[in-house]
């Protein structure tokens, strides 16, 4: 690529009742916004060094005085943009069409719900973008933790029925349809549901075990708290 790609990270503030919603049946509301907080903060400090243009995208426009005071605890003077768009195929399209308009050569979107994904994989898909014009990184439960995509992308606005099982089959599906290449990374996964989060744990513990490091000290202190008595 001739100009430097970006990695735009879709977050929301955390705040109490309106992040990580699908967790507070187990963590109640202010340790689902207390975790999330930690699970931005780790995904922004993986992402210190990388060979790319850092932007986060803010779920609201309320969102946004937060957000950047968070990524500036960590080191960050990050460029902010908000999400637009009626479904999540709208604000990622949108997303990328802006970025790549304003001259990057490619685009990696992630979220800030995989707080312990390894910096390579999206290192990876930049690097994937040189020769395909899609890089997916696919989840267990058939969505995806990561788009990279070298080209506008308004044929994500329609057809993909978001939050289902689905969503990488017809993602798939549709950039077949499109004429575009593409490439799968290894599989890794987000964390949205209490089995999820016991999922992350289980890694960590693992991870602990073998004696190997582990970046998201954040995530991994919030989780010793609430969960007294036992590592994570």
């Amino acid at each position: 690529m001739g100009e430097t790609p970006a990695i735009v990270v879709f977050a929301r503030a955390p705040v109490a009742g309106r992040a990580k919603t699908r967790l507070i049946p187990a963590l109640g509301h202010e340790g689902a916004a207390a975790l999330y907080r930690c699970f931005l903060l780790d995904t922004l400090s993986g992402l210190q060094g990388m060979p790319a243009h850092v932007i986060l995208a803010a779920a609201a426009e309320e969102d946004q005085e937060e957000i950047e005071a968070l990524a500036e605890s960590v080191g960050f003077s990050i460029e902010l943009i908000v999400q637009k768009g009626i479904d999540l195929g709208c604000r990622i399209a949108n997303a990328v069409d802006g970025v790549l308009s304003a001259g990057h050569a490619g685009t990696v979107v992630i979220g800030s719900d995989a707080p312990d994904l390894p910096a390579d994989r999206v290192t990876r898909a930049i690097d994937l973008l040189n020769a395909k014009d899609v890089v997916l990184g696919p989840c267990s439960d058939g969505g995806y933790y990561l788009i990279g995509l070298r080209k506008p992308a308004k044929w994500l606005r329609s057809g993909i029925t978001w939050s289902s099982g689905s969503v990488l089959r017809e993602t798939l599906n549709l950039a077949k349809g499109q004429g575009l290449s593409f490439t799968l990374l290894d599989p890794w996964d987000d964390v949205d549901t209490p089995e999820d989060l016991a999922a992350l744990r289980q890694r960590l513990r693992l991870r602990a075990k073998r004696g190997e490091p582990i970046f998201c000290q954040r995530t991994v202190a919030c989780l010793r708290e609430f969960f007294q008595g036992e590592t994570l």
